[in-house]
């Protein structure tokens, strides 16, 4: 049985954040295992730009963004297994991974931070009614098909879903020189970011149908076209709404799962909203010395937020491998208010907050000249006033160290309030 000091599933921008962030806090025996042939993860098919502003101040495609880490971690000497799935975790941090050239692997860790990522809902998640023929595909797939493999998936397009893959995909296939005919939104507001939607929708003047769905599917071999139809407030197809737009490929950008088979066979705590591990200031799990980071944890919609929490994870997985992080300290939840979906981290050790602690949270639905309130008990600690609030846009709260520290400090509960102004 091999053994390290820290075993990094997963080799996207996540894990080899982490990996690096450890190194860098003075544990040098690393491994990192990643299922593709290469490492970067998600980012090497995302070659559109805007990567980068927060963490290097400057825009990278996607490729570059991640090639910085990559050669990072290379210069560190920081060992890597590629094309290796992990089979199987369990709460003693023992690993069991396969590969075609070491066979079987049984390793032992004295920490693991899960960095998997997630993946794309599929249509039979969804339920859309009709036939199976060729010519559907999640966005993610179809973006991989284009930019990596050199292949046109359609020529006239339908997206069901707004987020920002879907988005970005919209720009993508009118540029490779389909037709998108619209994008189809369930929900009265975007699922993604402002600046995609007017990058990726407006400037290519490509319709964004809020409250609609797709109600039906054309086609035997491969698809013919799809209807359309408005929804009304409970998300029901109203009759007579129904519209047919002809069409050969249908793109779904349904929402986003976090890959977490790994985390329910170690019998991690899995919060019900985010379906992610919950996880402490440190980013560990409910199981001692298994760590977090990333996508798995919940959906992001900034790599560098992303980059952030992975920091933070590699560097206090190093300090529990040192015996540094303090186990029984005072522990505080964070509790999602009125009009808040989910709070990551959902728990806090105060005594190992050394520095400022950023809270991440999504809010319920559009909230317009509004305010984002921290409050302890009956005591408000901080307030974010904003013009609007969108579940398509990661919200932040950064609490100083002292505000945690100053007394016997209670759950922290964050709501939306209205009076933003």
């Amino acid at each position: 049985m091999d053994s390290y000091e820290i075993v990094v599933i997963g080799g996207g921008p996540a894990g080899l954040a982490a990996a690096i962030e450890a190194r860098k806090n003075g544990v040098e025996n690393i491994l990192v295992i990643e299922r593709d042939k290469e490492l970067g993860g998600i980012l090497q098919q995302c070659i559109h730009n805007g990567f980068g502003l927060h963490v290097f101040k400057e825009e990278l495609t996607g490729p570059q963004y991640s090639e910085r880490f990559i050669r990072e971690l290379k210069e560190m000497g920081i060992e890597y297994k590629l094309d290796t799935m992990v089979l199987h975790i369990d709460e003693d941090r023992n690993i069991e991974a396969i590969n075609t050239k070491d066979g079987l692997i049984q390793i032992k860790a004295e920490a693991i931070v899960l960095a998997m990522g997630c993946r794309e809902r599929p249509r039979g998640a969804i339920t859309i009614p009709g036939t199976r023929p060729a010519g559907i595909f999640t966005a993610g797939t179809a973006q991989r098909f284009i930019n990596m493999e050199g292949y046109q998936v359609g020529k006239k397009v339908v997206i069901l879903g707004s987020g920002d893959i879907g988005l970005i995909m919209a720009r993508r296939m009118t540029l490779e020189g389909a037709k998108v005919e619209a994008v189809v939104e369930l929900m009265p507001y975007s699922g993604g970011l402002t600046r995609n939607i007017v990058q990726c929708l407006d400037d290519f003047n490509i319709p964004l149908l809020l409250s609609h769905t797709i109600v039906d599917i054309k086609g035997r071999d491969r698809l013919e076209g799809v209807v359309v139809a408005k929804v009304d407030e409970n998300r029901r197809p109203i009759p007579g709404s129904e519209v047919e737009y002809e069409c050969d490929t249908l793109l779904l950008s349904v929402g986003l799962i976090p890959e977490n088979e790994l985390s329910n066979e170690a019998n991690i705590e899995i919060d019900t909203i985010t379906n992610g591990p919950i996880v402490n200031e440190s980013m560990e799990t409910s199981v001692s010395g298994i760590f977090a980071c990333g996508n798995v944890v919940h959906v992001h919609d900034l790599v560098d937020n992303v980059t952030r929490e992975s920091r933070k994870a590699g560097k206090c997985a190093a300090k529990f491998v040192k015996g540094e992080l303090k186990e029984d300290s005072h522990t505080v939840k964070t509790i999602p208010g009125e009009g808040i979906r989910y709070i990551v981290p959902q728990e806090i050790r105060v005594e190992n907050v050394d520095e400022d602690l950023t809270l991440f949270m999504r809010v319920t639905d559009i909230f317009k000249d509004a305010k984002l309130v921290l409050e302890n008990g009956d005591k408000a600690i901080k307030e974010i006033k904003k013009i609007q609030f969108a579940p398509g846009e990661m919200e932040e709260i950064k609490i100083n160290v002292s505000e945690l520290k100053d007394g016997e400090i209670g759950d922290l509960k964050v709501s939306i309030q209205k009076g933003g102004k």
